[in-house]
């Protein structure tokens, strides 16, 4: 996946991250570590994943294949308790703040589950004759009937709190002189999470929803019908941070075959493939809220995998459903940033008939080592009111997936404290009046202002901002330095109208740039928040490279001004704009609008045509007015709203483009023609083997036009590795009136050099791609073919440097790594076909910057 999601709402703590932070870092806590090995007491053999837990605290681990195990605390616990199936349970007094080795050794004896006599035995794992075994395959025979999905009907409310704080708080911290200001924020520090460490709450969100499900056909809705959190709307988008971090904490299915957690994909230990990759153990029998249950361990085969290991509770009757899961992610895998991960989820019984989900608690520590100051995340949801096979009207599952209610930040604290499910911790009420202080102090706001220029390139004044400050210089060898001054108004100027503009100056061409442009949204939101309907007019006169489409960035930022091969043909256009969007909540959405280009060669680019005498005709610019519609669907899509551009979460659901533009001689266009294309976007999760993203496109155009209006196939020059380019195709390379791609980019989360153990510690992860472009140009297109067509481009000896891809299709792949020191990608990149045009490159690598969990 592209840059991290994690980013935006990290801004919201990043008052109390300043550079000081880095030398918290090494502050230390009294810690207790307690390490050793457990055996058996007659024969003397290790025993693997016996529980090892301290007493009356949620701490513990599970001893590997050789009897080790290893604990760090900075809890004050007393006591250190062993047990394991099959033998007796021993436990051990430890000393507070030291370094300890406890070596336990387990006496037999055998236990009795209904008709299963379980004796310890020394052995290497095996799922024959394995009763844990034979207890998991009893729980994934009996999936379909414990789930939502073995109901005709469902109907039930819920409730989330969603909060982050600082952890690890020590004093040299909060005695920074960075923080004089602030010192009023450690009044709210939370010692209750966990004893020995401090937390400050920073962030809260609560949510309460009426959600509705069905099978035939197959629906989900959810109603969000009340909504409280804090607000940096000045700063950060607030729909884009609920979306972010409902793509962090996404709801858990144990039922579902593949599990979404921290934006990997993960295979559920009751999948129907689990005992493949998982080890299955019987630990002990245990009563929760009256409920006779099985403890089950499990964990996976090869600690590399994407896989859970923790507990699962199994009821000891005759519906084998899940009582209760307490599990989380093995160190092992590729994640990076999170320290400790913890899932819990209780189930209870609804009418006597099956098992739902009643709480589901997702606690994520966040951070660069153990010991360093992080971010705790906990997301807490309550589920109530189960209502089973009660016909729900058809129009209820109409529209999006998520319904958000108009009023919903506008409820009372009484009807939050009357709807609450849990109420709110002396702390947590904290959260709200603390950050609503802060804003108000000016330091505050000055630091702030410096955060929003490092992270979204625009520096505000209030009512106007300025950038983005990336482009106010550039070099490109047609318009040689160039500078840029630019900006636009924010919803403080006007909710309603937003102006932007800039002029920019080439020092080796002597031409000023410019454009401006004025939007008008026709909803009482400004054109930043979701849905948005609106009108834009605007006029620029400005260069472009012709067949350079850049993602998530501007053609004149400082970081790209230098690209590989020759750069030497550009395109100056003069254009009038005017265009109409209407978004739905549905995510569909279509853009109408008038486009009027006079389009100018620039450069060693010219428009020529050659009659039948082989004179050389000269056209020094051509008008293209253009009426076009974009269409663009994208089912229950997320995204963060950024100043520029809007940074899409990934989902497996596809997004469906459509663009059609129509050009007449009778509007003023030099050439009768239409021209659509198609595109289609998708993200596969191949269960444990990382995940796949694939692009399907095509296009033609209908009609006789010159070169500059057939499809100019994205190439980039750069050495900035882009996704949705052919990264050693050059500009202007190929042209095409119909046109076919594929772009699969496969992403393996490190599953394979996981596996490898000096390369294990990098958490490196492996990547493949490949691109291929089909297209030709029909003979009503082809210059050689019509005189009164632009001839192709041909350098100063009159080689060719634009083609049609006739007989064979353009072909590149590559492989890479990414989280190179956790914030880097990079890909060595081979071209396949056409080889031999004229100042090409076969191989290259290109970096990006990739900042993944």
């Amino acid at each position: 996946m592209k840059l991290i999601r994690l980013k935006y709402w990290f801004l919201l703590f990043v008052f109390l991250v300043s550079a000081s932070l880095l030398n918290c870092y090494s502050q230390t806590v009294e810690k207790t570590v307690i390490k050793g090995v457990v055996i058996d007491a007659k024969t003397g053999d290790p025993i693997p994943f016996v529980s090892v837990v301290l007493k009356n605290t949620t701490t513990g681990t599970v001893t590997d294949d050789n009897g080790r195990y290893l604990i760090e605390t900075v809890l004050k616990a007393g006591d250190i308790a062993f047990s394991f199936l099959g033998y007796e349970t021993e436990s051990r007094t430890i000393e507070t703040g030291k370094t300890q080795i406890i070596n336990i050794k387990l006496n037999q004896t055998s236990f009795a589950i209904g008709e299963v006599i379980i004796k310890p035995k020394r052995r290497s794992y095996s799922n024959k004759n394995n009763p844990a075994i034979d207890l998991i395959e009893k729980v994934i025979e009996k999936k379909s009937e414990n789930r939502k999905e073995g109901y005709s009907w469902l109907e039930y409310e819920k409730y989330e709190k969603t909060q982050f704080a600082l952890s690890n708080i020590t004093e040299e911290f909060k005695d920074q002189n960075a923080f004089k200001k602030f010192r009023f924020v450690f009044d709210n520090i939370d010692t209750t999470r966990q004893r020995g460490k401090e937390f400050l709450p920073v962030f809260i969100k609560e949510a309460l929803s009426d959600c509705y499900f069905r099978t035939d056909p197959n629906g989900t809705k959810e109603v969000i019908r009340a909504e409280k959190t804090i607000n940096f709307e000045e700063y950060l988008d607030n729909q884009g941070i609920t979306a972010n971090i409902n793509y962090l904490y996404q709801d858990i299915d144990i039922y579902k075959n593949n599990i979404t957690f921290l934006t990997n994909n993960f295979l559920s230990p009751i999948a129907q493939t689990a005992p493949l990759f998982y080890k299955f153990f019987i630990i002990d029998t245990s009563e929760i809220e009256g409920v006779k249950c099985i403890r089950l361990f499990f964990a996976p085969k090869n600690s590399a995998d994407f896989l859970f290991q923790g507990f699962l509770f199994i009821t000891q009757d005759s519906s084998y459903a899940v009582k209760k899961v307490d599990m989380g992610i093995n160190r092992g895998i590729n994640i990076d940033w999170v320290k400790d991960a913890k899932i819990v989820q209780d189930f209870e019984q609804v009418r006597n008939k099956t098992w739902m989900l009643l709480k589901d608690e997702v606690s994520i520590n966040f951070g660069i080592t153990e010991r360093s100051m992080g971010i705790f995340g906990q997301r807490m949801v309550s589920y109530a009111d189960y209502k089973i096979n009660e016909p729900i009207p058809d129009t209820i599952f109409r529209g999006p997936e998520k319904l958000i209610k108009p009023d919903l930040y506008l409820k009372s604290p009484g009807y939050w404290e009357a709807n609450r499910h849990m109420p709110l911790t002396k702390n947590e009420e904290g959260i709200y009046s603390t950050v609503d202080s802060i804003k108000q102090v000016p330091a505050f706001k000055v630091w702030m202002d410096i955060v929003m220029l490092a992270t979204t390139d625009f520096l505000t004044f209030r009512k106007v901002e300025i950038g983005p400050v990336g482009s106010f210089y550039s070099y490109n060898p047609i318009e040689g330095s160039r500078l840029r001054f630019g900006g636009r108004t924010t919803p403080d100027f006007s909710k309603k109208i937003t102006l932007d503009g800039y002029l920019a100056y080439g020092f080796t061409d002597h031409t000023f740039k410019y454009s401006a442009g004025v939007t008008y949204s026709l909803t009482p939101r400004t054109i930043y928040q979701f849905p948005v309907k609106s009108l834009k007019l605007s006029y620029q006169y400005d260069t472009r490279i012709p067949g350079q489409e850049l993602q998530y960035a501007q053609g004149d930022n400082i970081l790209l001004s230098f690209k590989r091969g020759i750069n030497d043909k550009n395109l100056y256009n003069r254009t009038i704009k005017a265009e109409y969007l209407n978004e739905f909540e549905n995510h569909f959405s279509y853009t109408v609008g008038y486009s009027y280009v006079n389009q100018a060669p620039g450069g060693n680019l010219h428009y020529y045509t050659v009659d039948y005498l082989s004179d050389t005709n000269n056209i020094s610019s051509i008008n293209i007015p253009e009426v076009y519609l974009n269409l663009r669907y994208a089912p229950n899509e997320a995204f963060y709203q950024g100043k520029l551009y809007r940074d899409r979460l990934p989902d497996k659901n596809p997004v469906i483009q459509i663009k059609y533009a129509f050009g007449s001689k009778g509007i003023g266009n030099d050439y009768n023609y239409s021209r659509i294309q198609v595109g289609i976007y998708q993200r596969f999760y191949p269960s444990i083997f990382g995940y796949t993203d694939i692009t399907v496109e095509g296009g033609k155009i209908f009609g006789k036009v010159p070169y500059p209006l057939l499809f100019i196939h994205r190439a980039n020059q750069t050495y900035s590795y882009q996704k949705y380019s052919y990264n050693l195709m050059n500009f202007l390379e190929f042209v095409s009136d119909q046109y076919a791609s594929l772009n699969i980019d496969h992403c393996f989360n490190g599953f394979f050099l996981n596996k490898i153990p000096m390369l294990k510690k990098l958490k490196l992860r492996e990547l493949v791609t490949f691109k291929a472009l089909w297209g030709s140009v029909s003979n009503e297109n082809d210059p050689d073919l019509q005189p009164d067509l632009f001839k192709y481009p041909t350098d100063s000896n009159g080689i060719p440097l634009t083609y049609s891809l006739e007989g064979k299709p353009y072909i590149e792949a590559g492989v890479g790594l990414s989280n190179i020191f956790k914030i880097f990608r990079v890909d060595l990149v081979r071209r396949f076909t056409y080889t031999s045009n004229p100042n090409i490159s076969k191989l290259g690598f290109r970096i990006q910057f990739k900042f993944d969990l």
